[in-house]
Parts: C-alpha cells; sequence; structure tokens
C-alpha cells in the first residue's frame, strides 16, 4: 500500500543518504525555510524545484543546492507540504490479519478520525527491512505522525531516528523499542503471564509448558518472566525442555508440543505467549486422544476470535485491543497539539484480564460459566 507512493515523488535528496549524525527532533525543512535562507519567495522556490521555465538557471541551481544540503523532498501530490505538516497519521503493525492489531486499528481510526485525522495503514510482515522501507515512504508522504507496532526482526533503531530527524512524533503501541524514552502504549505482559499460569497452578496443574515469543522483544520478555515468577510463587522448579521459544504459529505450537508430551516428564498444561501456538497444541492433544482440560490444560494471549469458536473454547489473556489502539491515538494527538510545550513523554501500561474458558477449566460444573477476572 505505501509502496504506491514512490510513483509521485520527486526526490531532492533521498532518505537513504541522510547525514550520520542526525540531529534529534529537529524540524523538516519547508519551501519556507528554503525561500528564506535565499531571500526570495516561496512561489519562486516552488516553481524552481519544479523546473519552470520563468525560473533563470543560476537560480535553480541555488535552490537544488540548498535542497540537496537541507535534506528536502519534493511530494508533489501535498499542497501542504509548503507548512511541513499534514493531517495523516501513519499506523505500522506487523500483520492486519491478526484480530489483535485490526482492533488496534479501529480503536485508532475512531480517536483520530474525531479528531480530524485521517490514517495511512501499512503492514511489516514482521520484516525489519518492509519497516525501515514503510517510514521511508511515510516521511516522503509526509505524514504527520507515526503510530507503530514494531515486527520481530526489529532489534535497532535507526530508522525510528530519521522520524526524530524530521520532526515527526511517533507512539509505539504493542511491540515497543524497550527504551523508557518512547512514547509507548503496552499492556502489562509480565501481569498476563503470571495470572495465566497461576491460573493453570490453581487448576490443580504441576508441569507448565511456555509458548515464547522471539526474547528480543520486550513483549515476549515480560510474558516469559511472569511465567517463571508465577512458577517461582508456587514453589515449581524451572524445567528449560518446557520452553519453546520463538513459538508464535499453529505450526510450531504442533511441533513444540508432540516433543515435549515425548520427555520423559511430559507437561500437563501449557501456557502460550500466543493464541495461534496454543491453537496448534489443543490441535495436536485432541487428535492424540488427551482430554483437555481434564488432563491437559491450556490458555493462550491475545484473545484472537476464534479462541471463543474452537472446541473446548480457549482460555486466553484479552489485551484490550481496542483500547490500545485508542490510548495510542489520544497520546499521539496530545504530541501533535502541543508541539510547543514542553512534551513529557507517555509511558500508558494498560490493565491484562484473564478470560477464563473451558481448555482450563478443570473443576467447572453445570452451572460455572466463563467469566473474566
Amino acid at each position: 500500500m505505501v509502496s504506491m507512493v514512490h510513483n509521485h515523488l520527486l526526490f531532492i535528496k533521498t532518505i537513504d543518504n541522510m547525514p550520520k549524525n542526525i540531529p534529534i527532533n529537529s524540524k523538516r525543512v519547508t519551501i519556507k525555510d528554503l525561500a528564506k535562507e535565499l531571500n526570495t519567495t516561496t512561489s519562486t522556490v516552488s516553481r524552481a524545484l519544479h523546473g519552470h521555465g520563468t525560473i533563470s538557471e543560476g537560480m535553480k541551481s541555488k535552490v537544488m543546492e540548498l535542497a540537496k544540503k537541507r535534506n528536502f523532498s519534493i511530494n508533489r501530490y501535498a499542497a501542504n507540504l509548503r507548512s511541513g505538516s499534514s493531517k495523516t497519521i501513519g499506523v505500522i503493525v506487523p500483520r492486519i490479519n491478526r484480530d489483535f492489531f485490526s482492533n488496534c486499528i479501529a480503536g485508532i481510526e475512531e480517536v483520530t478520525k474525531g479528531a480530524g485525522y485521517s490514517i495511512h495503514i501499512a503492514q511489516s510482515h514482521d520484516i525489519l527491512s518492509n519497516e525501515k522501507e514503510i517510514i521511508k515512504s511515510m516521511i516522503e508522504s509526509n505524514v504527520c505522525a507515526i503510530l507503530i507496532s514494531i515486527g520481530l526482526q526489529t532489534t535497532e533503531k535507526s530508522h525510528l531516528d530519521q522520524l526524530s530527524y524530521y520532526g515527526i512524533p511517533f507512539v509505539f503501541f504493542d511491540r515497543a523499542i524497550s527504551e523508557s524514552s518512547y512514547n509507548r502504549v503496552l499492556i502489562d505482559d509480565f501481569k498476563g503471564g503470571y495470572l495465566a499460569t497461576k491460573h493453570l497452578l490453581d487448576m490443580g496443574y504441576k508441569n507448565i509448558a511456555h509458548f515464547s515469543g522471539d526474547q528480543n522483544l520486550e513483549i515476549y520478555q515480560n510474558r516469559t518472566k511472569g511465567y517463571l515468577a508465577a512458577l517461582e510463587h508456587h514453589g515449581i522448579p524451572f524445567n528449560d525442555e518446557l520452553i519453546s521459544k520463538q513459538c508464535l504459529t499453529s505450526d510450531c505450537g504442533e511441533m513444540s508440543i508432540e516433543r515435549m508430551m515425548n520427555l520423559p516428564n511430559p507437561p500437563d498444561a501449557l501456557f502460550s505467549s500466543s493464541d495461534y501456538s496454543a491453537l496448534g497444541a489443543l490441535l495436536f492433544l485432541k487428535n492424540e486422544g488427551v482430554k483437555v482440560p481434564e488432563e491437559f490444560g491450556i490458555v493462550g494471549f491475545s484473545n484472537e476470535s476464534f479462541t471463543s469458536l474452537v472446541s473446548p473454547p480457549m482460555t486466553t489473556v484479552d489485551q484490550h485491543s481496542i483500547e490500545i489502539g485508542k490510548n495510542a491515538a489520544f497520546a499521539c494527538i496530545n504530541i501533535l497539539k502541543n508541539t510547543n510545550k514542553v512534551n513529557t513523554t507517555s509511558n500508558i501500561v494498560i490493565e491484562p484480564s484473564l478470560i477464563i474458558r473451558e481448555t482450563s477449566n478443570r473443576f467447572k460444573t453445570k452451572h460455572n460459566r466463563p467469566n473474566d477476572i
């Protein structure tokens, strides 16, 4: 979606050639800035940049040289470039086809639309090079701010420094760079992991496996820490063989639980950092004739829509995705409306909820309905 922007851009200096020592929080250069430095009019600069025949070659040369020096780029479809601002907020997610991220976007759109902003959505597919290209394109298309949930491969932040260089505010939601200096809207992933694991222990399960996400990302680190803390608080020793790292897909869930069930001391329950890998485990266990929840308990994470539809319905941690989206949008708009004031970093943490369904509710009765904690 974002790549289409390239067909409509005239580059004076590409973002790839930015100086290495980027001045943080500097403003984007506008046509007005160029005109002031050259002691001429904005219309003259605009015509020179577009090669208009009424402008002398000498003036064209001066304008082009200064534009390159100031890392100025033109989007000829953005009339508001003269003021260096727009009413479009970029939204970057790893994958749009996840209920969690689509719900985040719904929350974002509700808030931004009400405040008079439009959104430009793109997905990185968890690939760092895609994420970098999207940010580059969004800068070129003159977005006024960006809301981003980083991909699994994002272990460095040079492309995010570009946003600071061009004076574009950004807010992380869900997946974030783990630095307190950034604006972030997250859930308490540690608490989510702790609640899920404690619930399984309270249901009488003793040997609890864990499917983890990439430990480069703070959210998966914290979910694992919550799992380990719950085991420790209940006097359950940690067993490294019961952790499967970077296991977020259904296929990985099936393979990982098959390996674990063949251990000398197999697990009797699972806390997964992903509903999808939890689903893979559920399907494998049912196929093997393992009774869920009587013999094996399962808790996932994210409250994807299918979790209430599978048989048996899956216990999961609700991340309150719409609320995350709304809070991220509010934080972003607050920054945009207070650009002339002293900025304070926004670090919003939302409480997760454990939704208890049949895959873990070992002691349910006929009159006991699934409930939220």
